[in-house]
């Protein structure tokens, strides 16, 4: 692949932490029992994926691949919330298909230019504010902030054109190109000379226009990932219609008819809706065919018609033959549907916060261990030195059924339970 092309990135992106809710009391000079005023913690900021029309390629992702968006800001006193987090904002060239690294699914197309969140910030926590109750009228306890999504995701950028040039190597798409469009590749008598995707709008007259693409590193074996075919294969999917370029003069000393054969069956093993894609063929250098040339250039136009393809005899050099192709290229975009734009696949997992009833109840020696994502859940804003929190903690236990299961497994007064770090003395 060229130094200054990349079209493929994995990055890790993780969005900003909630804040932690305050646990904060009223006080104010002749204001008695002023109550709780702990405020709620800031929402953690999101991943946002943004289109930036000035970038072509992925070049920025080479050597930053981990993003990660700020947290939100802790709850204060007197009812004050803490600040969201900002959002981290990371540019992509339009047509950026972004993918779960996983699975390989689709989870976005960032082709209409609109934003879109790749990492959601975790919900702030609250405040002890929210904790207040007729009985419970001190509350000594506030809610932690939750994590931000975090996730590995892979950006691939497939150029949105109308038409991709496709051919073997030097049989003129980049001059073609060049010829029909503002678009100014570089042009060289030796292969590979493009080493990137051009894209070049085609002003067929003043209210009709399309965007064609120079498709590079088409070879035998292409779709196995020969030469640069991997990466520039992509970059044919949502062409709505291919022109097909062949050097029919045998200045390569290659047989034409075998050419198209060769790229052909190389967009079948790339994808089969490729195969099928509506082609236009090009004979190019058609100005330079020779009596020892002519009978293979015969022998490809019979082919082709044959098949059913509209043929177009030209020479991108001197420009013979192209209008006619632009017209036709253009009357064919009329009558085919919009350029691809691929839908969602990713299915995300589950999330779920644990039920009481998956908490799992072990009981060694006597000893009756509860472990589960429920309890990590509840106890983690619980502080076990004081006693409101302690009585609350039990409240929570009794009330989700964890006592009567602990009852059905057997325990008694007096028994050890165990949960993490903490230990107790069970009472009915």
């Amino acid at each position: 692949m060229s130094a200054n092309f990349i079209d493929t990135a994995r990055i890790s992106v993780r969005a900003g932490a909630g804040g932690n809710g305050s646990v904060s009391f009223h006080r104010e000079k002749y204001v008695a029992a002023g109550g709780p005023d702990g405020g709620d913690g800031g929402n953690g900021g999101d991943i946002v994926l943004r289109v930036d029309d000035h970038m072509a390629t992925l070049m920025d992702f080479r050597y930053t691949r981990k993003y990660t968006a700020p947290s939100g800001e802790n709850g204060q006193g007197k009812r004050c919330s803490g600040k969201k987090g900002d959002d981290l904002i990371i540019k992509v060239p339009r047509g950026t298909v972004v993918r779960d690294t996983e699975s390989g699914a689709i989870m976005h197309d960032m082709s209409d230019g609109a934003d879109w969140i790749a990492a959601k910030g975790g919900r702030g926590g609250w405040g002890n504010q929210h904790f207040a109750t007729s009985t419970r009228q001190t509350p000594r306890f506030a809610k932690s902030g939750l994590p931000g999504e975090s996730r590995d995701i892979t950006l691939e950028l497939k150029l949105i054109a109308d038409v991709g040039l496709i051919g073997f190597p030097n049989v003129g798409k980049s001059t073609l190109l060049a010829a029909v469009s503002a678009a100014r590749p570089k042009i060289a008598n030796y292969h590979f000379t493009t080493l990137q995707p051009n894209l070049g709008v085609v002003r067929v007259d003043d209210t009709t226009s399309f965007v064609m693409a120079d498709i590079p590193g088409m070879i035998e074996g292409a779709a196995e990932g020969a030469g640069l075919g991997h990466d520039f294969l992509r970059h044919v999917d949502r062409c709505r219609l291919l022109v097909h370029l062949v050097d029919v003069s045998g200045s390569e000393y290659r047989d034409p008819t075998a050419d198209f054969e060769v790229i052909n069956r190389e967009l079948a093993d790339w994808s089969a809706t490729l195969a099928t894609r509506p082609q236009i063929v090009a004979a190019n250098k058609s100005d330079l065919v020779t009596d020892e040339s002519a009978a293979a250039a015969e022998a490809f136009r019979e082919l082709a018609t044959e098949r059913g393809y509209e043929y177009y005899e030209i020479s991108a050099a001197t420009g013979a033959g192209v209008r006619q192709l632009i017209y036709a290229i253009a009357r064919q975009l009329e009558t085919l549907p919009p350029v691809e734009h691929y839908e969602p696949e990713y299915v995300a997992p589950e999330v779920t916060l644990g039920r009481p009833e998956d908490v799992e109840i072990t009981v060694e020696d006597g000893v009756y261990y509860l472990e589960g994502e429920w309890l990590d859940r509840v106890g983690r804003d619980v502080n076990f030195d004081d006693l409101e929190n302690r009585l609350w903690f039990e409240r929570m236990l009794r009330e989700s059924g964890m006592f009567r299961r602990l009852e059905k497994a057997g325990i008694k007064e007096g028994d050890a339970v165990v949960i993490g770090e903490l230990e107790f003395d069970y009472i009915p």
